[in-house]
């Protein structure tokens, strides 16, 4: 089982050569670099050209990089997808997808551009209409032209679009955000939470991810480095919690337990779904190992 993890995933705004600079130094496991809501309209184009030499320069180590794009509905958007392409980045960050023909588009002129299949797209899920239509645009993942492999969620905007209160907790969210991770799960795609706001609050910050794990997701968009360390470790497997996984995997692996569908370790039953949960969290472990 592969698997690569995006515990942190810090937005650094793409007018700003000393953080995109800073980005290659960093212990997140991926960082954005945004040409949308970090950077002012008469900074976009000159943001293009830094974003796109800092991604063919390289020097990311393990670190995915995505590019964040403007929407394809404005005035940069086109231009932005046409050069995040020809940087080639690990991933494509679409704002605001609302329907599966917009990753439709993209995934056609990445294609028409020779854009190798190892830059992938992700998607911004932001809006009333995209929570309301998750499934259709979580299925377009299997058709391999999307390209479609995380959502990242826009808390922020989705407040904005519905009025919705930013209080802790996330109350009047938990409905949606449930719904994201569970029509992602339908399709193998990986789930970002939103961003916190108050940085200077790293209790809060600490309850949200540790809430976001518990939902299911595999990570958490950033807006300051010093939320990156407690980040990471709120999407990491406890220790006790591997230790157990690789206990489950290898009295599966017994001669005496071949075949079986459930037996008992340490007095508690344990079924093979529980085996191939513990696959997973093992894998997930050793490749945060191998990070370093």
């Amino acid at each position: 089982m592969s698997i690569r993890p995006r515990r942190s995933v810090l937005y650094m705004p793409g007018s700003n050569a000393r953080a995109l600079e800073k980005a290659r130094t960093l212990p997140a496991d991926g960082v954005i670099l945004d040409l949308e809501d970090a950077v002012a309209p008469d900074a976009k184009v000159e943001a293009r050209a830094r974003v796109v030499e800092t991604v063919k320069a390289g020097g990311f180590g393990p670190r995915e990089v995505a590019i964040r794009i403007n929407g394809l509905d404005t005035a940069w958007g086109s231009d932005d997808l046409d050069a995040a392409a020809a940087a080639a980045p690990d991933a494509i960050l679409v704002p605001k997808v609302q329907e599966v023909e917009q990753l439709v588009t993209v995934g056609r002129r990445l294609k028409a551009l020779g854009v190798p299949e190892t830059t992938r797209v992700w998607a911004m899920i932001e809006t009333p209409l995209a929570i309301l239509d998750i499934k259709a645009i979580a299925l377009s993942a299997r058709d391999p032209l999307t390209r479609l492999q995380v959502f990242v969620l826009g808390t922020n905007d989705l407040a904005k679009e519905t009025r919705a209160a930013l209080v802790p907790g996330r109350a009047p969210m938990v409905a949606w955000l449930s719904l994201v991770v569970a029509a992602a799960r339908t399709s193998g795609i990986d789930v970002l939470d939103g961003v916190w706001n108050q940085f200077q609050d790293l209790d809060g910050f600490k309850a949200e991810c540790a809430q976001g794990a518990q939902f299911g997701m595999d990570g958490k968009t950033l807006i300051h480095p010093s939320q990156i360390e407690p980040c990471n470790a709120a999407f990491s497997p406890p220790a006790a919690e591997v230790e157990r996984a690789r206990a489950i995997i290898a009295a599966f692996a017994l001669p005496e337990n071949a075949g079986k569908g459930v037996i008992t370790l340490d007095g508690r039953m344990v079924e093979l779904l529980h085996a191939e949960m513990a696959k997973r969290t093992v894998a997930l472990a050793d490749a945060i190992t191998a990070k370093g």
